[in-house]
């Protein structure tokens, strides 16, 4: 079963597991389960995605009721005015608040193989929340430094926050694409721990038919969890 964060006559939003695509793609050829026919079935109705999240980030993922209200959600997103917020755990220290406004190529897109070599204005906003140093050697160094950020998109270009933490050499833990083998491995070893560590942790936007703001969060789940108990990032969060 799906986690429903929030239902009424026009939208649904739920937490999407890590590991699950949206809907189907000819890149993954040997899925079988996607969020948009498991959330068709469960409440027997169908169902219409209003935006995306990459296969392996977890969080809140919006779905329009009809037509009309999904108009008016993809609008809201394409002005840029649906908040979205991120955690993430990566590698380093990265301090206070900052903004990333760093250009990216457009990758290859899953969803319509679309791909060109412009460069497209990307914004990610950054914030510390919590940082850790453990005492164990991984690649070159006798301890290992993390941190537990929180992501906010002001643009939405495919992977931007992966991309963007990797240009600052600060990847996200677990993304195999853009990311560090090193401690991708040491996680996977060390706890078990397989998966990327994003999340979506929170969504605002402007209901489509009342008009009034609606503002959501979602829990992280168990390798989340586990990442900041074992890293002891969960235990020194900074006052937000």
């Amino acid at each position: 079963m799906l986690e429903i964060v929030y239902r009424d006559e026009t939208l649904v939003v739920i937490n999407k597991p890590a590991g699950m695509l949206v809907h189907r793609t000819s890149l993954d050829h040997g899925e079988t389960v996607f969020a948009v026919q498991r959330l068709r079935d469960q409440i027997g109705m169908k169902v219409h995605p209003v935006h995306r999240l990459d296969k392996p980030t977890s969080g809140l993922l919006l779905f329009a009721l009809n037509v009309e209200a999904l108009k008016a959600l993809q609008s809201q997103f394409t002005d840029r005015k649906v908040e979205k917020t991120y955690w993430a755990i990566i590698r380093g220290y990265l301090s206070g608040d900052g903004t990333i406004d760093y250009p990216l190529k457009r990758e290859v897109d899953p969803y319509s193989k679309a791909a060109t070599e412009v460069n497209q204005n990307a914004v990610t906003h950054h914030r510390c929340l919590a940082q850790t140093e453990l005492p164990i050697p991984v690649g070159r160094y006798q301890t290992t430094r993390y941190s537990w950020v929180e992501l906010k998109l002001e643009t939405g270009r495919t992977h931007q926050l992966r991309r963007h933490m990797a240009h600052l050499r600060h990847p996200i833990v677990g993304d195999t694409r853009h990311g560090d083998g090193v401690h991708n491995r040491f996680f996977r070893k060390q706890w078990g721990i397989h998966q990327l560590l994003l999340h979506a942790q929170k969504l605002s936007f402007k209901h489509p038919t009342s008009g009034d703001r609606i503002t959501l969060t979602a829990d992280v789940d168990e390798a989340f969890q586990d990442a900041l108990k074992h890293t002891n990032l969960g235990g020194k969060q900074m006052m937000t």
